[in-house]
């Protein structure tokens, strides 16, 4: 009953908003496509809803919705120059690995104030009833929200994190949360307690310290007018995860944080012909390989590229292998491409295993179609995302660093031979599926709540208005830490006089009986 309630109330909520078209300001600039996939499926979700929107992105789309119009930023040109050292990221240490995550994210924010377009946009008197923001360490481009005097809400392309925490007051005790660099799961030792605090505080230090500062130099370089950027981040009205319960842990939330995760899993399209006809082909099953849009397998070592074609020249499944560049002496179960529709190829029930960086769309997507991973983590929360689906026993994990023939040969072979992988899939798979209502249908809701309600302040934790030395007490300790030190001297003053007049009294005395 308590569901179809639920139910009535988004579907009455969804014909409300017909004939109320809003004008929206959808910023989707970080340059990768993954997480362009993420919020070009919401604006375009918005636009065939009746709002107008405008996107601003480093894509064009081939056929854009006639409500949307697109403002194609070029943010990728500086980024594109790092990603050759992605496969180098994962052996850095935590400080190395937020300098350059945070590095993306500057650089695409700076490529999109500096375009003329958004210079001309931001001095214009043009009105919007929202802005909707992808979050990525791009804390310049919350400009927007303060420019056009109107509510915000953010796309975060992952769970929440000790990046983002701070921007919605949102509580995370590294006693059972753990960082996005961890590597182990929720159930922590007493030592993986201790360096889950460690990284969280490096976290809270790097961004108050080094990222913060950094970004508000920026924003001052292209924006002279704009305020302190730690004026303008916290007043965000609503921040939506792609992180979904079925394979996320579960953690606090703050009322105005909303999982989505699968949002951009849309119902499978035909395949192309080829790729058709090698998986229909595949009866002992087929292997889908894809390191995703930033990593690439043309970049293996040699010796990586050898190790896995000899494991595959043993296996009688076929493989269906994402690989940018031509690849002598491939076994002929195997198929390369440059591209392919990673979704569309998981749902195929030939599909027995993804084998995968274990980025976090690519994995929903796993875990969507009900497939098994082995997961060959490199950087940032690759390496959390396969401790939890090992944990949750969908996946097999090898450290990339450490494959050879031998370890990824035993590797694979568990994750096709042993049934457990399947079965728990497919079980995640039943929880993903098993919800009141659409992850895609929930987003465009709460983004519609937020523009009926005047930006839904009532939600938004009072956290949001502390300093992050008040937000965890530090002041408080810092007192009573202070008035006990006061406390202990005092004591130990008052000893000393009373032990010192009473050795004093002794003296006296001893001194009495010798004359």
């Amino acid at each position: 009953m308590k569901t179809s309630v639920l139910l009535v109330s988004f579907v009455l909520a969804a014909f409300f908003n017909v004939g109320n078209a809003s004008k929206i300001l959808f910023v989707q600039a970080f340059c990768a496509h993954s997480h362009y996939t993420l919020g070009v499926t919401i604006a375009n979700e918005l636009a065939a809803r009746g709002h107008q929107v405008t996107l601003i992105a480093p894509y064009k789309q081939e056929k854009p919705h006639k409500n949307l119009k697109e403002v194609i930023v070029d943010s990728c040109t500086t980024v594109s120059d790092l990603k050759g050292d992605l496969y180098e990221m994962g052996q850095m240490s935590y400080w190395g690995q937020m300098h350059v995550a945070s590095t993306f994210g500057f650089l695409s924010s700076d490529k999109v104030l500096a375009d003329p377009q958004i210079q001309k946009l931001l001095s214009s008197d043009e009105h919007f009833d929202l802005v909707v923001l992808e979050h990525f360490f791009n804390e310049p481009l919350f400009i927007f929200p303060y420019k056009f005097k109107c509510p915000s809400v953010t796309i975060a392309p992952g769970p929440m994190t000790v990046f983002t925490n701070h921007l919605m007051g949102n509580p995370a005790p590294p006693s059972y949360v753990p960082t996005i660099l961890a590597d182990y799961g929720i159930h922590m030792s007493f030592w993986q307690r201790m360096k889950n605090t460690y990284i969280n505080l490096l976290g809270d230090f790097f961004v108050h310290f080094e990222l913060l500062p950094t970004m508000n130099n920026m924003l001052q370089k292209h924006v002279p007018d704009a305020p302190a950027i730690t004026d303008i981040i916290y007043n965000n009205s609503l921040m939506l995860l792609t992180s979904h319960s079925s394979f996320g842990n579960p953690v606090p939330l703050q009322p105005n944080i909303k999982e989505i995760g699968g949002h951009h899993i849309l119902p499978p399209k035909e395949l192309p012909k080829d790729i058709k006809d090698f998986l229909d082909s595949a009866k002992e099953g087929a292997i889908l390989f894809s390191m995703g849009s930033n990593l690439k397998s043309a970049d293996f070592p040699e010796d990586k590229k050898k190790a896995i074609l000899k494991a595959f020249s043993k296996i009688k499944q076929k493989v269906l292998w994402k690989f940018e560049a031509d690849l002598p002496n491939k076994p002929s179960n195997v198929k390369i491409m440059k591209w392919l529709p990673q979704k569309d190829v998981l749902a195929h029930p030939n599909v027995v295993a993804f084998i995968s960086h274990v980025g976090l769309l690519g994995t929903l997507e796993a875990v969507s179609a009900g497939v098994p991973i082995l997961g060959l983590p490199v950087f940032w929360d690759q390496v959390k995302n396969i401790d939890d689906a090992v944990g949750k026993g969908i996946a097999v994990k090898l450290n990339f660093f450490e494959l050879n023939e031998e370890t990824f040969d035993k590797a694979l072979t568990e994750v096709l031979k042993n049934p457990k992988y399947r079965a728990n899939a497919k079980r995640r798979s039943q929880l993903m599926h098993d919800q009141p209502i659409k992850q895609m249908d929930e987003a465009i809701f709460w983004i519609e709540y937020v523009i009926r309600n005047h930006g839904a302040y009532h939600l938004r934790s009072s956290a949001v208005n502390l300093k992050w030395y008040q937000r965890y007490l530090v002041d408080v300790i810092a007192f009573v830490g202070g008035v006990l030190v006061i406390v202990l001297l005092i004591f130990y003053k008052l000893m000393g006089v009373l032990f010192g007049s009473k050795k004093s009294d002794k003296h006296v005395g001893k001194s009495k009986k010798n004359n």
